[in-house]
């Protein structure tokens, strides 16, 4: 294609945006019939680069629309919108086992999206792109506050919407892997909650004692968010994810001062830790799901979420390789109903879905490096999932979860989300 007979357009709308808000990808001014490659590059804060690519061929007014227009090849074929997100990839040559996180919320994640001529899968580096477009995806929208919590030896971050509130609150739990990891509580401000991230297994408190905290640091965290005059203290909800499942299920139903007006529960069980036996697969991965199989019978071992008084939200993928999440769902919707109060619980399951459902367009990590709280140890973690399905699980549970929180937090209130429309 001669440069000079042709200016290719490329645009990225908006080309700023929240990260669980879809963009539109439009080339225009290119040769009917004209081959074509869209890439989008990112360099993650720890200096990774991940890539994604589609390939395209033009129509008879020498468009291609991503949106409407099937990929004949790259990291993902199809009509995929969002495909150059979620099907990200390191790069060639990185190292085994990465796994992208957002950790400063404070900045957005950029990408950039370029167009280059031809059906191609390597050398983007060593090319000058036809046309190329900068975009950020935010996970605080703009007005949302961070506001970091040291009080009752808590190591946490509240963020709060935008507005003088009063807001419904959320206690925002990750897994084993610990850290004070704020993106899910950020996107969730941005949708109208205040939500407390909360470290417990590597926190302050515990790296000066060396011992793990009790119900009583959550029950701390549950008041600062209760307590707080922007926050509407009778409408709070927790949400887990992997262990932070465990901790979620048993203060809903133990807890004399935790008391939540829903909670949801990702990829996770309802059984304390019992004997088990930790599995490699031929790649040297671990796979922990089989620590919790076969599910006890005895009751002692498991959480009795039967006592449960608030609606339950548990999303589960079906080839989730660190916990038994299907299997534990399975029985406590029979737990529950033995107990009359299976009207609180619903299921949402995936099959071909791993174990780390996280927002939208994240893309999926089957497997990464992981470093255990108890031992440090560094081992390769199998996650689980199918790269497409779990990327519609992603999207599909993430929609649920929202309707979810705010069927049951605001009931008749209408909250909104922050757009970035009016920058």
């Amino acid at each position: 294609m001669d440069r000079k007979q042709c200016c290719v357009k490329l645009s990225v709308q908006p080309s700023r945006g929240l990260m669980d808000e879809k963009f539109i990808v439009l080339v225009q001014s290119v040769p009917p019939g004209f081959q074509l490659t869209v890439h989008a590059l990112h360099q993650c804060e720890d200096g990774h680069s991940w890539e994604a690519f589609g390939h395209y061929t033009a129509d008879a007014s020498g468009t291609v629309n991503v949106s409407e227009d099937p990929s004949l090849g790259g990291t993902y074929t199809g009509v995929e919108q969002m495909g150059l997100l979620w099907s990200l990839i390191p790069v060639p040559g990185s190292k085994s086992g990465l796994r992208m996180r957002k950790m400063n919320v404070q900045t957005p994640m950029e990408v950039t999206i370029s167009v280059y001529e031809g059906h191609q899968t390597e050398g983007f580096m060593d090319q000058v792109p036809l046309a190329g477009v900068v975009v950020e995806r935010w996970y605080m929208a703009p007005g949302v506050r961070r506001i970091p919590i040291t009080e009752d030896g808590l190591t946490a971050t509240l963020f709060l919407p935008p507005g003088p509130g009063p807001f419904p609150g959320l206690l925002d739990l990750w897994g084993g892997g610990g850290k004070l990891v704020e993106y899910r509580a950020a996107l969730l401000a941005s949708h109208g909650m205040a939500s407390l991230a909360l470290d417990y297994l590597t926190s302050k408190i515990t790296m000066e004692t060396e011992k793990m905290v009790g119900n009583e640091y959550f029950e701390a965290a549950y008041r600062v968010l209760q307590q707080h005059p922007q926050v509407l203290g009778s409408r709070i909800a927790m949400l887990g994810l992997s262990f932070g499942t465990s901790v979620t299920l048993k203060m809903a139903a133990y807890s004399q001062v935790v008391k939540l007006r829903c909670a949801v529960c990702i990829s996770g069980s309802h059984v304390q830790p019992v004997e088990g036996s930790t599995r490699f697969n031929e790649e040297n991965q671990v796979i922990w799901r089989d620590l919790l199989l076969p599910l006890p019978t005895d009751p002692s071992l498991k959480v009795d979420v039967g006592r449960l008084q608030c609606p339950l939200l548990l999303v589960v993928g079906e080839d989730d390789q660190n916990w038994p999440a299907y299997e534990s769902a399975m029985d406590m919707k029979e737990m529950m109903e033995r107990a009359g109060n299976s009207h609180l619980l619903t299921v949402l399951s995936y099959p071909n879905a791993g174990h780390l459902i996280e927002p939208p367009y994240t893309p999926h990590a089957r497997a990464s490096t992981f470093r255990t709280v108890q031992t440090r140890q560094k081992l390769m973690a199998l996650w689980g999932g199918e790269t497409v399905a779990h990327s519609r699980a992603q999207e599909d549970a993430w929609k649920k979860t929202l309707v979810f929180l705010r069927e049951n937090l605001y009931r008749g209130r209408n909250p909104g989300a922050t757009s970035f429309a009016n920058l």
